[in-house]
């Protein structure tokens, strides 16, 4: 079984699912696994991880993502980007578009977002999209999304692009139908490519055509997807410990680490094998998760 994770860069018109299936496909393996769904018609990057890996998936959840997205001024639509059908059309005033960028930069911060209809949000056991091709509107609660950053990087005649930097669960189609909203005039997302999540930088992505050409090339060590978690080593006998599912005594790393901090846990030699959880009180660090093979990449034919 191979554990790797895979920074693909995802097509447009290829769905989260898909792009598992061909992983799956192509390494010939059942467990594989992806954080941060991306909608089909956008595109970016989409972790991808493979056998054990799937068991980091968790620790990614609150990632902070990137995206560049194309905002449409004039129209706005059904599910909120230009695939959807449009419900109100308005000439755009070139004297609003004067303010834009006044408009845009107003966001940076926290704001209280209502989810889209067309969206994976369940309410009662059914998917919000499905409420919404059945012609059906919910009531959603608003909740607190974190513009970490947001800029104006372009704007032409009736169409801008900008780059955001937010937190987990900030729905971009809403906020190009927010910035709208502020300017008086209907908006809708005419383009999405996602360009970070978390430690995947679009940088460093592969595309469905390299890993196809050469799979293992694509493949990065497990421990990538949990980079942002502090580290410690253990001697041979503390790993056989901690992979024993026993506690040890943390070293000399640990002077730095919060109560019930989650650490990645590596050899003295520098192999990964797993996940721990330290607590100041006792000084120990406890097994969390533990990959018996530590970090070994398998060959792919």
């Amino acid at each position: 079984m191979i554990d790797a994770v895979i920074n693909l860069l995802k097509p447009p018109g290829m769905t989260s699912h898909d792009a598992v299936s061909f992983v799956r496909r192509i390494y010939r393996q059942k467990r594989v696994g992806h954080s941060g769904t991306l909608d089909p018609a956008a595109a970016g990057v989409l972790p991808i991880y493979l056998g054990n890996a799937t068991r980091l998936v968790e620790y990614g959840e609150e990632f902070d993502k990137e995206y560049r997205a194309e905002i449409l001024f004039g129209i706005s639509t059904d599910t909120g980007d230009d695939t959807g059908t449009v419900l109100s059309q308005k000439p755009v005033a070139p004297e609003l578009l004067e303010t834009l960028e006044q408009v845009v930069l107003s966001f940076e911060g926290q704001y209280e977002q209502v989810p889209p209809m067309y969206s994976a949000l369940k309410v009662n056991g059914r998917k919000l999209y499905e409420l919404a091709r059945e012609g059906k509107e919910v009531e959603r609660k608003s909740r607190t999304v974190d513009i970490r950053s947001i800029r104006l990087l372009y704007r032409q005649n009736d169409r801008a692009v900008i780059h955001v930097a937010c937190s987990k669960g900030t729905y971009i189609r809403t906020l190009c139908e927010d910035i709208g909203t502020r300017m008086a005039m209907p908006a809708t997302m005419a383009l999405l490519l996602r360009t970070r999540v978390g430690p995947f930088d679009i940088n460093q992505t592969v595309t469905v055509e390299e890993i196809t050409e050469n799979p293992q090339g694509a493949l990065l060590s497990a421990d990538i997807a949990v980079s942002h978690l502090q580290l410690s080593h253990f001697s041979e006998m503390e790993t056989r410990l901690l992979k024993q599912g026993r506690a040890v005594t943390a070293g000399s790393e640990s002077v730095s680490f919060i109560d019930n901090s989650m650490v990645r846990l590596y050899t003295d030699t520098d192999v990964f094998f797993g996940i721990g959880q330290y607590f100041v009180e006792t000084g120990l660090m406890k097994p969390s998760k533990i990959f018996a093979d530590g970090n070994e990449k398998h060959v792919v034919d």
